[in-house]
Formats: structure tokens, C-alpha cells, sequence
């Protein structure tokens, strides 16, 4: 099967397909609606020949569909119909949740996505669950999200930071069991020495975690009610 693997994210949209190796790189921003969206990709995709879709999502994804708006583009994607707009079978997961699946190395992993947010995700015997941790409580009336999201990283400075974001893996890392935990996202470079048990993650894994969603291995995501 022919994937074609879309990762949205709030400054570029990013496509590469099954047997292509060069990555296309679409601007967004907060005018991206859904339906511009898919006319650019098609439009820069037009002599690609693929048989389904994988798109990375930039917000809560429930049941295979966007449950809430995203935060830095334009509105719509809740009820868009992607499947049609696409006329093609349509998977859709969070963001982080497609780059854990292609950072996975088997038994129990925790990825987690620094960036502008706090980005998670489980893997448990090839079964992927998207979490959202980042508004759980962490310390001083603050969540995990605004210690170690870039809004923590401006208001604490880098050294501050780095100590929480290793505070913040200890904790979730033990708080559900993990056997090691993968950092993606761009700030995951700025913590110099990582805890025991974590490995840098990288941004390209979300195509191989794309692709995987199709397969029949990672059972978790391939159930009917996922396809659109």
C-alpha cells in the first residue's frame, strides 16, 4: 500500500509519500483552514500516486477525528471531511502520537514532545494510546505544560528549564511504568544530558509513524472506526 503521510503543524505542513524520498514543505500558519490545506497538498502532490492517508494532527484527536480546533491556524477541522476532500481512506492521530508510533522500539514506551506544548503518547506492545499530560498539575498552581512548553523555557531561562524538563521525565516516566521514554520536538535539544532511560526522538519519525498506521502489527490504531 501507497501512504501519503501529511504532519501539520502550526508553521509548515510537511509531506512525503511511500517511495519518495524528498519531503514537501507547505507554509500555514493561522489562515490554514482545512479545506486550503488539502488544495495545497493535492496541488504539490499532484504526480504522486498514493492509496491512502495519514495525517499527523496538531490537537486532541478522538475516534479518529479532531476534537478540538488547533491553536495556531485557522478554523474548521473539527467537521471537515477529510476522506472526502481527499477521495481516499483517511487516518487521523495527534501529532505526537504519530511521531511516538515511528520512534517505537517495542515493549512499554513514553514519548514525549517538547516544544511550544507538551506533546505524549503510550506504547504498550505495539497497542498506541495518545495521552494528554500536559495540563495535569505539576507545581505552584502550574501544569507539567507550563514548566517545561516554550512559555516555561521564556519565563524560567534555560537552566531552570532544563532542570524541570528532567523533573518532569522522572516523574511521568515512573508515574506509567515506562520502560524508556523518547524526547521529541524542537526544545528536546536543549536538554544537554538526558535522564537514564530517555533517548533523542526526531521529527522525520512521524512519517515512519504514518506509514506503520496502516500495518496490521500496530493493532491499537487499525481498527474500522479509525478510517474516514
Amino acid at each position: 500500500m501507497r501512504i501519503l503521510v501529511i504532519d501539520i503543524g502550526g508553521t509548515h505542513v510537511k509531506v512525503l509519500a511511500t517511495g519518495h524520498r524528498k519531503l514537501v514543505e507547505i507554509p500555514s500558519g493561522p489562515k490554514m483552514t482545512p479545506a486550503k490545506m488539502v488544495a495545497a497538498v493535492r496541488v504539490a502532490t499532484s504526480s504522486w500516486k498514493y492509496d491512502a492517508i495519514s495525517i499527523g494532527y496538531p490537537g486532541a484527536v478522538v475516534h479518529g477525528r479532531p476534537f478540538t480546533e488547533p491553536h495556531n491556524l485557522g478554523s474548521g477541522w473539527v467537521r471537515f471531511n477529510f476522506r472526502k476532500a481527499f477521495a481516499r481512506p483517511v487516518k487521523i492521530i495527534n501529532d505526537a502520537a504519530m511521531q511516538a508510533l515511528g520512534s517505537y522500539r517495542g515493549g512499554r514506551m513514553l514519548f514525549l514532545g517538547l516544544g511550544t506544548g507538551l506533546g505524549s503518547a503510550m506504547i504498550v506492545e505495539n497497542v498506541l494510546e495518545p495521552l494528554e499530560l500536559a495540563h495535569l498539575p505539576y507545581q505552584k498552581g502550574r501544569s507539567y505544560e507550563g514548566y517545561v512548553g516554550q512559555a516555561g523555557l521564556e519565563r524560567l531561562g534555560k537552566e531552570k528549564w532544563r532542570h524541570h524538563g528532567k523533573e518532569v521525565v522522572k516523574q511521568l516516566k515512573a508515574a506509567l511504568q515506562a520502560d524508556y521514554v523518547v524526547l521529541g520536538g524542537g526544545n528536546a535539544r536543549l536538554l544537554k544530558r538526558l535522564p537514564p532511560g530517555t533517548r533523542p526522538g526526531n521529527n522525520a519519525n512521524a512519517f515512519q509513524g504514518g506509514y506503520r498506521l496502516w500495518t496490521k502489527r500496530y493493532s491499537g490504531l487499525n481498527h474500522d472506526r479509525f478510517v474516514h
